[in-house]
């Protein structure tokens, strides 16, 4: 649907300041990176404690931007565009989506709960979907700017919406309500998630409720905290007429409850009562939180008044819910981005973005795309709008499979198209993928994960998940604690900390971070090789190292006079002129800089001198993690304020100064200068416990159980007999090894890994590719997934175990160890 902009300044409470009132609006953006942002665009520039959009509305109108929402006009910009002054572009946003539900009349469902979500929201798209043209959230976008992103993606010919609203803290429901309007409410799982955000269990579930402040029907499940909370809401929200459709697996005076429940190898049972009758259903899954996510649909689907065949037929063919995109490594130099069970308008817009995000430097970039289904729109419409989205992200080839989207093949410059996936696959040597960044994206019905395991690179069965979401919220986090306009580098030095360097130096640079850290130059060559643009320091540059700095466009770090000189030797040999260095001080760490003896000799040598220019002046703090050497950080700091200002004043120059690391980003912010290093923080490691628990964890280590054994007593396990059982022992074990980076150390009963959510103990020495634990009492089988580190056990946690630091355990993965990164 196009909408007028004029008809959107008394909406929004705007404050117009243009030329062209009378343009058609057809999207809506947030992200100044989207190559679908064009003439018809509205862009929303959200300002947080985080990012400022208004930063890039210069670039987004040399782009073609022209409409955009904002709290101020960028100095010299008032006359180059259209632009809606308000007073938070983010109540605007949310305005803008409240007004664009009111123009739709379909029944729409509102999700709430502490988990499971996403999950029943999935789920129930593909129970109703037969019968209805949904829209939904994309992924999980249930917070208070992805709600409104879903909502504003309603076509005219949807008739059924599925909306979830997840918050953090009180005030915010009544926002997310006004957005979605739900007419029947599902309220699942009440958890822990969040619980910082609020007083107690009550005063979450109370602001949870307000969801459905006008919701004629609300789905739950019974227990004494829920049921006291509805009843006090249904007193204060009067609405008739209103439902509440419960069930229990205790209560009986529940609408359906739940009397008999009975698993059955991966199947579960269950036998209930609705309107004194009784009913069995067969849920495709044994885990209580997916059977009891499970009973939400099943309770949708009775308020729907389904018949009791149809329900067996759709629940018995649940499946689990992937709610990621991830990135492998392909054949051929390619990289694959999985998106493989789903295929949909709305989330083929944000891999497409996330394509662009990730695309390897002189890779082309290829698409491989089932039919969609479930658009609103006619075929015609549909694969006109996609055509142009593969247009709009400079979409090299596209691969096609399906009769349908085959249908429009030319619509699609550059396509391939096949009627099924077995012809493709029957093909797939015939189309020489090489070099390609690759998004696989396919409904479920396709069995696209044929085609990701095809074109993966094949490695050992363990790896080691990023999870680039918490990168980002860790990131994030440490830059609320800024100054306005200090600047972040961020280390991904060590292979990023042995997480990936490259990968999250491309996230990285998508947040806009203003400088890389590395420790040596081959590190910083490979970041450019990848197509990394934004500017490399490097810590720890080897005089023969220089030339490849200077070819590669990296700015070293200078420590010695040594140093200085020899660079200085070669730059002049190439006639540069003001090329970037960062001095470094030794205000106490003594491990490397200039000392305080030596800065008169640095100013005698660089004054004048019109070869190099500085661009920073830095230290590093030796304590900065542990209040007993407080007092030690702040004589450093003085000392580099007397240093820098000296070297500034001396030269007449005006630098970049840097001395905080992670912790002394918490620990000193009032020694923030110009700019700060952020380093394992980013990485979800703080010496703080306090802080800690508002870091995400990123890293996940995982293997599977190769074999399992059950030995007799007085049976040992592995080298040296260092394990001897004293009973029967089930043992199982795990293709990982100190070749793999896990400590000898953490053997013989010291460490464990989780299975099913349970420890199990290592047994006998860790082996160079392998390690042997103890599940006697877990349910587990061969092919079962193991946590090595990640939630359960913690790189903390082993850390401390170890008598050492996390740096040391996340760095000690192998290379060999497959990385795999996932939003």
């Amino acid at each position: 649907m196009s909408i007028n902009l004029k008809s959107l300044v008394s909406v929004l409470n705007a404050k117009w300041i243009g030329s062209d009132a009378d343009v058609l609006i057809d999207h809506i953006s947030i992200d100044s990176r989207s190559l679908q942002n064009g003439s018809q665009t509205l862009f929303f520039a959200l300002a947080g404690i985080n990012n400022d959009a208004h930063l890039f509305i210069p670039d987004l109108i040399e782009n073609k931007v022209q409409n955009f929402v904002v709290q101020y006009i960028p100095e010299g910009y008032a006359g180059k565009a259209n632009f809606l002054v308000v007073e938070n572009t983010l109540w605007a946003l949310q305005e803008f989506a409240a007004y664009y539900r009111n123009l739709f009349h379909f029944p729409v469902i509102g999700i709430t709960g502490s988990n499971g979500k996403t999950i029943v929201k999935e789920w129930l798209n593909f129970l109703l979907s037969p019968d209805y043209n949904i829209i939904r959230s994309p992924k999980s976008y249930n917070s208070q700017v992805g709600v409104p992103l879903s909502v504003i993606a309603i076509n005219e010919k949807h008739n059924l919406g599925i909306f979830e609203a997840g918050i953090s803290t009180v005030n915010e429901m009544v926002k997310l309500e006004k957005i979605i309007k739900p007419n029947i409410g599902v309220l699942t799982s009440i958890g822990s998630a969040h619980d910082e955000g609020f007083e107690n269990l009550v005063q979450k579930i109370d602001e949870k409720l307000l969801l459905f402040k006008d919701c004629p029907i609300i789905i739950y499940q019974k227990n004494e905290v829920v049921d006291s909370c509805l009843s006090q809401f249904v007193a204060e929200y009067m609405l008739h007429p209103r439902k509440l459709f419960s069930w229990s697996f205790t209560d009986q005076n529940a609408d359906v409850f739940i009397e008999k429940r009975e698993h059955r190898n991966d199947h579960t049972f269950i036998q209930y009562q609705y309107k004194n009758e009784t009913f069995n259903l067969e849920i495709p899954f044994n885990d209580s939180a997916s059977v009891e996510n499970a009973i939400s649909c099943l309770l949708v689907l009775l308020n729907f008044n389904y018949d009791q065949e149809t329900i067996q037929n759709r629940i018995e063919m649940l499946y689990p819910v992937r709610m990621r995109l991830e990135v492998k490594n392909g054949i051929n130099n390619c990289s694959i981005i999985d998106d493989s069970y789903s295929s949909d308008f709305q989330s083929l817009k944000i891999a497409l973005d996330f394509l662009e995000s990730q695309k390897k430097k002189g890779a082309s970039k290829t698409v491989i795309l089932s039919d969609i289904f479930q658009s609103g729109f006619t075929n015609e419409e549909l694969y006109s709008k996609v055509a142009q989205l593969i247009l709009d992200n400079k979409i090299n080839r596209i691969i096609g499979i399906g009769a349908t989207i085959s249908s429009f093949a030319d619509q699609f410059p550059n396509s391939t198209m096949f009627d099924n996936t077995a012809d493709f696959i029957a093909e797939i040597d015939n189309l020489n993928f090489n070099n390609e960044t690759i998004l696989i994206k396919g409904a479920r019905s396709f069995q696209f994960e044929e085609i990701v395991s095809l074109l993966e690179e094949k490695t050992h069965e363990t790896i080691l998940e990023i999870n680039l979401d918490a990168i980002s919220h860790n990131f994030n986090y440490y830059k609320s604690k800024l100054a306005p306009n200090v600047k972040m580098m961020v280390m991904v030095k060590a292979f990023g900390y042995g997480n990936g360097g490259l990968e999250i130096a491309k996230l990285l640079e998508h947040h806009k971070v203003d400088y890389l850290g590395v420790a040596f130059a081959d590190e910083g060559i490979a970041l450019k090789n990848g197509g990394i643009k934004l500017p490399i320091m490097v810590l720890n540059p080897e005089s023969t190292s220089f030339p490849s700095i200077i070819q590669y466009q990296l700015e070293p770090e200078i420590y010695s006079l040594k140093g200085l000189n020899a660079f200085l030797k070669i730059a002049r040999e190439k006639n540069l002129k003001d090329y970037p260095i960062h001095i470094k001080m030794d205000t106490g760490m003594h491990r490397l800089g200039f000392e305080n003896n030596t800065i008169d000799e640095l100013i005698a040598t660089l004054k004048g001198n019109s070869t190099v220019r500085v661009q920073s002046i830095l230290s590093h703090l030796a304590t900065s993690d542990d209040p007993k050497h407080f007092d030690f950080v702040r004589q450093q700091i003085a000392l580099f304020e007397k240093l820098s200002s000296k070297l500034m004043a001396e030269l007449n120059i005006n630098p970049i100064r840097h001395t905080l690391n992670t912790s002394g980003i918490s620990n000193f912010p009032d020694a923030q200068y110009s700019m700060v290093r952020l380093g394992i923080g980013l990485y979800g490691v703080s010496n703080d416990p306090a802080e800690q628990k508002y870091l995400e964890n990123v890293g996940t280590l995982k293997s599977i159980i190769s074999q399992i054994r059950t030995i007799p007593a007085g049976d040992s396990v592995g080298y040296g007999r260092r394990f001897m059982a004293d009973a029967a022992t089930k043992i199982a074990t795990i293709p990982i090894g100190y070749a793999d980076g896990i400590a000898r150390l953490w053997g013989n009963e010291v460490g464990y890994v989780t299975i099913k959510n349970q420890k199990a103990k290592i047994v006998g020495s860790v082996c160079m590719d392998m390690l042997m634990v103890n599940v006697s009492d877990i349910e587990c089988k061969e092919g079962d997934s193991v946590i090595i580190f990640g939630e359960s056990p913690t790189v903390i946690e082993m850390a401390v175990a170890l008598k050492t630091i996390p740096y040391e355990i996340m760095t000690s993965i192998s290379q060999r160890v497959k990385r795999v990164f996932f939003r």
